[in-house]
């Protein structure tokens, strides 16, 4: 019987994966099997990954015949998936050794839906720690009381797949599959699928995944017209939690994150090709007129004063009629 299931995604990562795939042999034990998505690369990806699947213990190798993105390829995983549990990697970051048999331990005992864990964030040779924004430890949780307040920094913003591990019965429930096509953000609806609908987890301190950035092809590095998927992720968070029992209570942080969100990408537009930033003002307008206008006025009076005055003036952008529905 498989134990524990581990998707990665690989895609143009050449420079990467050797390291990925060394960190997961040293983390290979008999019930342990490792899913290794090949996303359609253009590199020597694909090369890398079938001396892999021959050499590494429980790896089993399913190719895209077309590229789907990041979101899709952890979905072709999951769909192949056999373990009682399961957990996520990107295919340009790495584990301690032993550490999947640490974190199948916290789970176990705990017997909770789901764990979320700290990660170490590697940009170059820095590394800084990143903790799960939850005080309580070891302890299990109802996962719909940790999503608020809305002003503070909370679980669902620490929207990592990797930084935690799952049971099957989420897979089973339909809680633990991302939205198809969705180039970035993909997270973002699937965190708060799972506070919200979810029956328990955990925060595990430990510190075994390396999460690389800075990597030239990750699309939090490219400006292109895919990083404006965030929109389409956040509209998913906002419509899903619409319809929650507490919607009252919930919409405001997701209108404030979300928020939030479109003030950072504003902020840094300059990185973005000139028709890409056009789109994304208006978008941006597109998607402030479409939230609750009582949740959202709440939402840009609490803010600090350049945030909010670069939110009206997106606000009060006409937009045109196609892209308003």
């Amino acid at each position: 019987m498989v134990k524990l299931s581990v998707v990665v995604p690989f895609y143009n990562v050449q420079t990467y994966a050797p390291d990925t795939l060394k960190s997961l042999a040293a983390n290979a034990r008999e019930d342990v099997e490792f899913l290794l998505v090949e996303d359609c690369s253009h590199d020597e990806t694909p090369d890398i990954l079938t001396r892999a699947a021959a050499e590494l213990p429980g790896a089993r190798l399913l190719r895209h015949e077309k590229n789907g993105g990041l979101a899709t390829a952890r979905n072709t995983g999951l769909d192949a998936a056999r373990g009682e549990y399961l957990t996520f990697l990107d295919g340009d970051d790495w584990l301690a050794p032993g550490y999947l048999f640490e974190l199948l331990a916290v789970i176990e005992e705990l017997g909770c839906d789901f764990v979320r864990t700290d990660h170490v964030q590697c940009t170059g040779r820095r590394r800084t720690v990143h903790r799960v924004p939850h005080g309580r430890r070891g302890v299990v949780l109802d996962p719909r009381s940790v999503i608020l307040p809305a002003d503070r920094s909370t679980s669902v913003d620490y929207a990592y797949a990797w930084a935690g591990i799952y049971h099957r019965r989420l897979l089973d429930d339909g809680l633990l599959h991302f939205t198809d096509g969705l180039r970035t953000a993909e997270d973002r609806p699937w965190i708060w699928r799972l506070h919200r609908e979810a029956k328990s987890m955990a925060v595990a301190g430990l510190l075994g995944v390396f999460y690389r950035r800075g990597v030239a092809s990750s699309l939090t590095q490219i400006g292109d017209v895919r990083q404006l998927h965030f929109i389409r992720a956040f509209d998913q968070v906002i419509e899903e939690t619409a319809r929650d029992r507490d919607a009252e209570l919930l919409l405001p942080k997701a209108v404030r994150t979300y928020c939030a969100i479109i003030s950072h990408h504003l902020g840094t537009i300059e990185r973005f090709e000139p028709p890409v930033a056009r789109q994304l003002r208006i978008l941006s307008a597109a998607a402030m007129k479409r939230m609750p206008q009582d949740i959202l006025n709440d939402a840009l009076d609490s803010m600090d004063a350049q945030r909010a005055s670069r939110l009206r003036r997106v606000r009060r952008r006409p937009v045109p009629l196609e892209v308003a529905a």
